[in-house]
């Protein structure tokens, strides 16, 4: 039951999962540790979420009579740090209300630390006074640990602890492996824990983590690996997890945005828009409450911008989004500070609740209908005869991630084709996989290049790189536009204060992350003057916007768009010959007129 849950690469993927199951059945169906599990990956409903917190509680004082309170107190840790504010606080009632408390977290010097840091002090949090059935109960456990001091006991013991510590994160195996070494060495006593044992736990692991092992990026494989000093200088945890949760249902559309790049990148969206204090405020809204991630998770960046405004309500934040999501106004460009201004903030909200969804959706259909890699037949029947198996992933697939997607991507494609839509048949596996990595890896260069228009857009004119032409450059992201057919444009930029009786300036952006290092000069003039080509095509000239914010405040529905910029992505993608990329570059501008050809 818990393998699918396991699977998902987001905590939004994980919410999404939990939609038409019975989830306060399926937790009290689990084991106790088995919960805990999967109450790690991210936030559950409210009913789902009470048995949780019961099973949590029932694990911690099993785990202390089982394992003792040194080992016992690792597995707390990561309880504590894998679970929100309001839900250890449910855990500690419950252990209270069993006079459970103070034998188990109360023993537990580091945990006592942590919950502290997070607001809930165990001296506030009073057990009741002695019943006749603790003392029987004492006496069974006084038993039971007697029982694991002789070996026939203890090895089966062993056993179940230690496959319970291959559960756990890396860097909690290796606090359990400093714990027992000490406990060999006659080092630990109950009480009289070495310090810096957890040291490196107790920065906060962020909810969700889970999930990072899903990343190809240094700072996720670092935290994925044990390394946490490394990661943390990279990649705090406040960041990481606000940018988990930033992703939001996109993360099941672009896994790569795990990667330790994206993640910045996310963050420096929000905190281009928000202020630097942003990732810390947004850190402990979603640490606070289980609403507030489930939220969170929901709704993606649009939700957390939301939360922001809202200081951390689930239910302002929701009204917020909803009022959003039904106006959909398009934000003034060359602003920021939003935390300062609400009516910036809001537009802020209305611009990541509008059309970020649709605009990838339609960019992936249009790439993946023109993907040069191998496909299947179009033929129905053949393809039912081939169809991949969530259960049976081919070589190559085994244990990925992305292989849940592709064999929805199949179904899809197979549906599509019994209504006799023209479609092609399904990219092969291995082209899918290359596909859905090059596809990710330039809608995140797409979004670190409007972070760096947005902020060229601050600096005075004659500073600029990008921007210069502009006196006040209004800046729209993945915007309809219709030409040769209904397109959306990377970046669309409009003067705001255009000179008397002039029309508005109008640029186009166009972005790619081609792998340009293995064409030959020749070959890759070819492929520049394509891009081009199509860039003028679709995005240069004359355009129809079909924003409707856009027509609605004069801008018009027709604009002369006077330059295409096609940016080209560089660092690893660039080829060795600086000079045959320029000159290909220049001889590229000649040829098409009407569109700049840049690097970056």
């Amino acid at each position: 039951m818990l393998a699918p849950f396991l699977a998902c690469a987001s905590p939004a993927e994980f919410v999404a999962m939990q939609q038409g199951v019975d989830m306060p059945r399926l937790v009290e169906s689990l084991k106790d540790w088995d919960a805990v599990r999967l109450g790690a990956l991210g936030p559950l409903d409210a009913d789902a979420s009470k048995i949780l917190n019961g099973k949590r509680a029932g694990f911690l004082v099993t785990a202390t009579e089982k394992y003792g309170v040194p080992l016992a107190e690792v597995f707390a840790l990561f309880i504590v740090h894998a679970a929100f504010d309001d839900e250890l606080r449910e855990v500690l009632q419950r252990l209270v209300h069993n006079k459970q408390l103070g034998e188990t977290l109360g023993s537990m010097p580091t945990v006592r630390e942590e919950l502290q840091r997070r607001g809930l002090k165990l001296s506030d949090f009073p057990e009741r006074t002695e019943q006749a059935g603790d003392v029987l109960r004492g006496l069974g456990r006084a038993g039971r640990e007697a029982l694991v001091t002789i070996p026939v006991f203890a090895e089966p013991l062993y056993t179940e602890f230690s496959a319970k510590r291959g559960h756990l994160p890396p860097p909690y195996q290796e606090a359990l492996d400093a714990v027992e070494r000490a406990l060999v060495l006659e080092r630990f006593t109950p009480g009289k824990m070495a310090l810096g044992t957890f040291d490196h736990l107790t920065f906060g692991v962020p909810m969700g983590f889970f999930h990072l092992a899903a990343g190809a990026g240094q700072g996720a494989q670092s935290l994925a690996q044990g390394r946490y000093e490394q990661a943390t200088r990279e990649l705090a945890p406040a960041v990481l997890m606000v940018a988990l949760y930033a992703r939001g249902k996109g993360t099941r559309l672009l896994p790569e945005a795990l990667s330790a790049e994206g993640l910045k990148r996310g963050l420096g969206r929000l905190q281009s828009q928000l202020g630097v204090e942003a990732a810390r405020d947004l850190f402990r809204y979603l640490q606070a409450g289980r609403e507030n991630a489930l939220f969170a998770a929901q709704s993606g960046e649009a939700g957390l911008l939301a939360l922001y405004e809202a200081k951390g309500s689930a239910a302002k934040a929701q009204a917020l989004l909803a009022e959003a999501s039904r106006e959909r106004p398009g934000p003034p460009a060359g602003r920021s500070g939003g935390a300062k201004d609400a009516s910036t903030l809001a537009a802020r909200v209305h611009e990541a609740a509008g059309f970020e969804r649709e605009a990838v959706e339609a960019r992936w259909v249009q790439w993946e209908q023109e993907a040069p890699g191998r496909r299947l037949a179009s033929d129905v029947r053949e393809l039912e005869k081939h169809r991949p198996l969530l259960e049976a992933p081919q070589p190559g697939a085994e244990a990925h991630a992305r292989w849940g997607e592709y064999v929805g991507y199949f179904e899809r494609r197979v549906a599509e084709l019994k209504q006799g839509a023209q479609a092609k048949g399904p990219l092969t596996w291995r082209d899918y996989h290359q596909l859905r990595g090059t596809f990710a890896q330039g809608m995140e260069f797409e979004r670190a290049m409007v972070v760096k228009l947005r902020e060229d857009a601050l600096l005075p004119q004659a500073k600029r790189k990008w921007l210069q032409g502009f006196n006040k450059p209004r800046i729209e992201t993945h915007v309809g536009v219709a030409k040769a057919d209904l397109r959306f444009a990377d970046v669309l930029v409009i003067e705001m204060e255009p000179p008397a009786g002039q029309p508005s300036r109008v640029e186009t952006f166009s972005f790619k992350s081609r792998n340009l290092q293995l064409l030959e000069e020749r070959v890759m003039g070819a492929q520049m003057k394509a891009d081009a080509s199509a860039a003028l095509r679709y995005y240069g000239e004359k355009l129809n916007i079909r924003r409707r914010t856009l027509q609605s405040e004069g801008d018009g529905l027709e604009v002369q768009v006077q330059r295409v910029r096609l940016v080209y992505e560089c660092g690893a993608l660039k080829p060795d010959q600086i000079k045959a990329l320029l000159r290909v570059g220049e001889s590229t501008q000649r040829k098409v007129k009407g569109v700049e050809v840049s690097f970056e």
